[in-house]
């Protein structure tokens, strides 16, 4: 598919991607897990109150979305990206191959967590992911509601994830 791109999305992109996009499909990405592991300082927190985001710690593999973008809407959808996922920069934009439901295999814009930035939470136990959640909101809205968004599509999609489902109970039992 030379006339197109493929961005990944594990957290918000999944059911809210906000561009326009030829084709969406199922995908896997290995080698990176979905995480809690970001302070959240814009989208769901404040620096007086951080919240807690996505991103793809090394490790694992993650079940996401797939997009395909038609080449005339890239360069659109890439500045959109860019002003969503990095207001703060802290991802690494990166190009890496993902598995579609159907087999294939294609190369995906993905933003990997950057370990490096001074908002990295690292491996964080759920009890602390719990407490940052509960209480957190910023631009977006409510940390919570990213983290029920989260495991109600995931649910969707067939993906139970543990760790999401019992961090979302800890959450709630806060409230």
């Amino acid at each position: 598919m030379s006339d197109a791109r493929w961005v990944f999305g594990y957290g918000s992109l999944m059911w809210r991607p906000g561009f326009p996009y030829a084709e969406r499909a199922a995908a896997t990405l290995h080698g990176r897990r979905r995480a809690f592991c970001i302070y959240s300082v814009h989208h769901r927190g404040t620096y007086e109150r951080p919240g807690l985001v996505l991103g793809l710690a090394p490790g694992g593999a993650t079940r996401g979305m797939a997009y395909r973008i038609a080449e005339p809407d890239w360069a659109q959808v890439h500045a959109y990206l860019m002003e969503r996922e990095q207001p703060t920069e802290t991802y690494v934009e990166a190009t890496r191959p993902v598995r579609l439901a159907d087999g294939r295999r294609v190369d995906c814009l993905v933003f990997l967590s950057d370990v490096r930035h001074p908002q990295w939470a690292g491996a964080l136990s759920l009890g602390r992911q719990a407490e940052l959640i509960a209480g957190a909101t910023g631009l977006s809205g409510r940390n919570l509601d990213y983290l029920r968004d989260l495991v109600a599509h995931l649910r969707e999609m067939g993906v139970r994830d543990q760790a999401m489902e019992t961090l979302l109970g800890l959450v709630e039992g806060k409230g």
